[in-house]
């Protein structure tokens, strides 16, 4: 097995956990965010499809860790990634009477409200934990809910992939699963109802492209500052509720394709919502072998295509849907990985790109965590200079051996007779697409 190399995180500092195909992978920033130093890999050799980050009492960093002999487990670290527990305790575990065994966590969340953690596993369902983690208990009433026996499996599973906790109201949760759409509870648990109407199924036939339930959702996100509304990537389709999911509408306006799997919400603003498309269920590549990071600023009536530092010549890559995070900085930080081993970085909300990291296993889920309060940290040359980016001789990379070194372009500068000017990035404004009938993952 190889080493593994730990890091020394500083209080300021972002931290990107990305997990892989392999293990574990850990990068470190400072909060300029151009340089990038990487740790790992922890857990070498097993798929990591899961991450969080729990920083309401110290910081404890959550990763999900399958093995074909003893199954999937959750471990933990309160070091930043220097230690981690050995899985026997945090045990999720399924009720004899269910006659059912834990197979992945495809999901972690912490509320930061009194040790409150939900996890969403295959098969579908949700456990609840009030101790950050330490104990779990299934979630009966989604468990009983008489769809259950209906909910199949997309291509990647039976997985409930989503958990959005109202940032207020701590009876009213959002979940999501492939396939049987998005459900939501608002007496804390005990019941549960469909909330799919306006979501079409690509993969049904005409005349039941509608169903009550069925859909094969990839991702829902929500801000806390608006928690009614949300917006949801769909095998084929973007949408959005403004009635916390009573009835939702299409906003696939501008893509190259509504078909897709990641989904991320800007931390400081409800209307900026980025995702990643992809050509086809049949083709989960991205359109035109461009990696395109598209971005609304507007909720969805316009997207924008965010390219600048990003492979847009023979980049057929694929971003599945956790592989996408934002951290909560300001400017905020974007990152993704892909399939074939990359993690790309932006450290000015979309605006530019460098790479953080190249040949990696297949990225599975991408998270960023703040160590710190991120409303005190001060971000250099937030205002006026440009951030450091990739050059045309390739992007910067961060190795085993030290961080990643990038090259800062100078900001515009205003004169005596004309203003510095601010470039808008292009839009396209290319068709939807609309797709085959095979399921996804």
């Amino acid at each position: 097995m190889p080493a593994t190399r730990s890091l020394n995180v500083r209080q300021g500092q972002v931290v990107l956990m990305v997990g892989t195909m392999k293990g574990l992978f850990l990068f470190a920033a400072n909060p300029r965010r151009d340089k990038w130093e990487m740790g790992g890999p922890h857990f070498p050799g097993s798929p990591v499809y899961s991450l969080a980050h729990d920083g309401s009492n110290g910081h404890r960093l959550f990763s999900s860790v399958d093995n074909p002999f003893f199954g999937t487990t959750l471990r933990w670290s309160d070091d930043l990634g220097k230690t981690w527990t050995d899985g026997t305790s945090g045990v999720i575990r399924f009720p004899e009477d269910t006659g059912l065994s834990l197979k992945r966590i495809w999901q972690l969340v912490s509320t930061g409200r009194n040790g409150t953690m939900f996890a969403g596993v295959e098969p579908s369902s949700l456990f609840v934990s009030h101790d950050r983690g330490e104990s779990w208990e299934l979630v009966r009433g989604l468990f009983d809910h008489p769809h259950r026996e209906k909910w199949e499996p997309g291509n990647g599973g039976q997985c409930l992939h989503t958990v959005l906790p109202h940032p207020k109201n701590p009876n009213n949760i959002v979940v999501a699963m492939s396939t049987g759409g998005v459900y939501r509870t608002t007496d804390g648990g005990k019941t549960w109802q469909a909330r799919n109407v306006g979501v079409r199924a690509q993969f049904m036939p005409v005349e039941n492209r509608y169903p009550e339930f069925g859909q094969c959702v990839h991702k829902v996100v929500r801000h806390p500052s608006r928690p009614d509304t949300l917006f949801l990537q769909n095998h084929w389709g973007l949408y959005r509720t403004d009635d916390g999911g009573d009835t939702w509408k299409d906003i696939a306006n501008g893509v190259p394709s509504d078909f897709g799997f990641c989904m991320a919400i800007h931390p400081h603003d409800p209307d900026v919502v980025y995702i990643v498309p992809l050509e086809s269920d049949m083709y989960r590549c991205t359109p035109e072998g461009k990696l395109r990071v598209y971005r609304t600023r507007d909720g969805g009536a316009h997207w924008e295509a965010l390219t600048n530092g990003l492979p847009q010549k023979n980049a057929h890559e694929t971003v599945l849907r956790d592989a996408l995070s934002v951290d909560r900085l300001d400017p905020a930080g974007v990152y993704l990985g892909t399939r074939s081993g990359k993690v790309y970085a932006s450290p000015d909300g979309g605006r530019s790109w460098m790479q953080v990291a190249d040949g990696l296993p297949p990225v599975l889920c991408v998270r960023a965590a703040v160590i710190g309060d991120p409303a005190k940290i001060r971000v250099p040359h937030a205002k006026g200079a440009r951030p450091a980016k990739a050059t045309a001789r390739g992007p910067a990379k961060a190795t085993a051996r030290g961080p990643a070194k990038a090259t800062a372009r100078r900001p515009a500068k205003a004169t005596a007779r004309r203003p510095a000017k601010a470039t808008a990035p292009a839009r396209k404004n290319a068709p939807a697409r609309r797709g085959s009938k095979t399921r996804s993952r």
